[in-house]
């Protein structure tokens, strides 16, 4: 009788784990988490949690299916310095382009562009207000040049079936927007991408609007 054999394990098999394993380990160091913390956020987004929820990153997963108070708070902590060491690189990248964007075009306004991602209409809370207005809108510059004239900081969105630049830059010249404000970014010109018919707010444009415990109301 011939014993039965277990299958031969090639060598790829072998470097293709070994791949797998360093490569977790790198990810988990990245996060500030253990092997054991890392296995278990990969099993957690293998579930229910990973479902409803497929794009949560390791901290908020960990996070949220806490077992103690002491496993909360180290989440929360290792949370909260990524945050702090994400938006220092966002902020010192943003201030390398502002640099960038002078050396280059020291007398163009710009304008930025829409988010990033297909389809992505969202509104980032900045505290500040932000303006909608159409380009054939005489209440629209009348408020915009009043909003100026205050001194008011603000995001102003142009919403149009166009995305050209000039277009937005040419209404920006013809209302009086001061080139020194959108350069400093007191002021900010964006293409609108769907945003203001994503509030499903009411009225006709112009409009003011601001985030308050969360949600956007017309000011």
């Amino acid at each position: 009788m011939v014993s039965a054999q277990p299958p031969a394990i090639s060598t790829s098999q072998v470097t293709q784990t070994q791949l797998e394993k360093s490569r977790d380990t790198r990810l988990a160091r990245d996060w500030g988490l253990r092997s054991d913390e890392w296995t278990r956020y990969r099993e957690l987004m293998e579930g229910p949690l990973g479902i409803y929820s497929p794009n949560l990153d390791p901290l908020t997963a960990l996070g949220i299916e806490t077992r103690s108070d002491d496993e909360r708070r180290r989440y929360a902590d290792l949370q909260v310095q990524a945050e702090a060491q994400r938006v220092e690189k966002l902020l010192n990248y943003q201030r390398a382009y502002d640099a960038a964007w002078q050396r280059r075009y020291p007398g163009v306004l710009r304008v930025n562009l829409p988010d990033a991602m297909p389809g992505s209409v969202s509104l980032t809370g900045s505290g500040r207000p932000a303006v909608f207005v159409r380009d054939d809108c005489h209440a629209c510059d009348q408020m915009v040049q009043r909003l100026q004239e205050s001194g008011t900081e603000f995001d102003l969105y142009m919403v149009s079936d166009h995305t050209d630049d000039a277009r937005i830059r040419d209404w920006a010249r013809g209302t009086g927007i001061n080139p020194a404000k959108v350069r400093s970014g007191a002021i900010t010109l964006n293409h609108d991408a769907g945003r203001w018919q994503s509030l499903g707010l009411a009225g006709d444009l112009p409009a003011i609007v601001r985030q308050v415990d969360g949600q956007w109301q017309r000011q």
